[in-house]
């Protein structure tokens, strides 16, 4: 459970709630599709995490001067072998999982599994680390944005809409933010080890500015993604969550180190209220409508 780090796992339910919530206004919502999607991207998230884990130890990442939460393989409570194995029960999970969503999807389906837990390992892991030269904010975007999005409405309406791509965007930079924060609080730990991640290329200052940017981009889609008319005026309730993200704004903005980890909780939550208050809003949309 310490492993799974599960303040982090808000972050793989919100691209998949924004999905499921694009299918429910076009009338294309399947229960089973939903859940399934949701518990294989819980999985995803916690197989990235005890890749993550045992891959950074093993690469020297992983001090006891890290200032994160504990990492288990890092402080002896596993061994890098258990952790392995832990990491291949869920990846097999996650794809027993994805037979059932590609026979609904098709092949496509297969492609976008094999290439979610390719990188979900290859974040840390195997010959060319993504997180090691600055590209995991990039893939996170792709992967819980994009990918989440677009494959939840996909495999319940067998097609994607140009709404579907532009609500991907508020999602894929909320949970990009998470990261951001993550590699703030890390960022002379990497500095050290050699992990160039974005943060460590952009500085204290520069990496502030990248994680406003995620947040103002992903509340300005909404407005003008509303009128464009490609989804109602009703979305704008994800605004909301805006006292959250001036909150968790203010922590990234005026602290740094392990503080920032309430501010990575927090950032998760925010991805998660964000997109279940667009549900709402599709779900009043759609009352409205009758």
């Amino acid at each position: 459970m310490l492993a799974s780090r599960p303040r982090t796992l808000p972050a793989a339910a919100a691209g998949v709630t924004m999905g499921a919530a694009l299918a429910w206004r076009d009338g294309f919502f399947r229960l089973d599709a939903a859940l399934v999607c949701l518990l294989t991207a819980l999985l995803l998230q916690i197989g990235s995490n005890l890749a993550n884990d045992v891959f950074d130890f093993e690469r020297g990442t992983d001090t006891a001067e890290r200032l994160g939460p504990t990492r288990v393989t890092q402080a002896g409570i596993l061994s890098p072998r258990q952790v392995k194995m832990g990491m291949a029960v869920v990846f097999g999970l996650a794809a027993l999982l994805g037979l059932y969503l590609a026979w609904l999807g098709g092949w496509i389906i297969v492609v976008l599994g094999v290439a979610a837990i390719l990188s979900a390992i290859a974040y840390t892991g195997g010959p060319f680390p993504l997180g090691y030269y600055g590209l995991g904010d990039l893939f996170v975007f792709i992967f819980f944005g994009l990918a989440a999005v677009a494959g939840t409405y996909y495999i319940q309406a067998g097609s994607v809409t140009p709404a579907v791509w532009w609500m991907s965007i508020p999602p894929g930079l909320l949970i990009t933010a998470i990261l951001v924060v993550n590699n703030l609080r890390d960022i002379e730990n990497d500095r050290k080890a050699g992990k160039h991640t974005l943060a460590v290329r952009l500085g204290v200052r520069g990496t502030r500015v990248e994680y406003l940017l995620c947040l103002v981009g992903a509340y300005l889609i909404i407005p003008f993604a509303a009128w464009l008319g490609l989804i109602p005026w009703l979305s704008l309730l994800t605004w909301l969550s805006l006292p959250l993200a001036w909150k968790t704004w203010r922590m990234v903005a005026t602290q740094g180190g392990r503080p920032l980890n309430a501010a990575l909780a927090g950032t998760g939550q925010l991805a998660f209220l964000f997109s279940v208050l667009y549900w709402v809003g599709m779900a009043l949309y759609s009352i409205l409508r009758m």
